[in-house]
């Protein structure tokens, strides 16, 4: 699944496009580089997301398509730094 979808569907960001300029900004790190958000994510990758003042680093679990708001914090474990 590439990058910008799998922040939207995991919801790390809200939409897909702000997830898209996130990583042609560059605040955008998966496995401490930076990241095209066309990246294919794959379970164990380490992603960091950098907006404004607030940063979150998160280990990827789960890869899926369709997923219930309810359920999208399962896709990804926190990264305690």
């Amino acid at each position: 699944m590439r990058l910008d979808k799998y922040l939207k569907v995991s919801r790390l960001i809200k939409r897909r496009t702000v997830a898209n300029e996130a990583c042609d900004a560059g605040k955008v790190l998966v496995n401490g580089k930076v990241a095209r958000a066309s990246y294919d994510v794959k379970e164990g990758d380490v992603i960091a997301v950098t907006l404004g003042a607030k940063s979150v680093t998160v280990k990827v679990t789960q890869v899926r398509e369709v997923v219930r708001k309810e359920d999208a914090a399962s896709m990804y474990e926190p990264v305690l730094s």
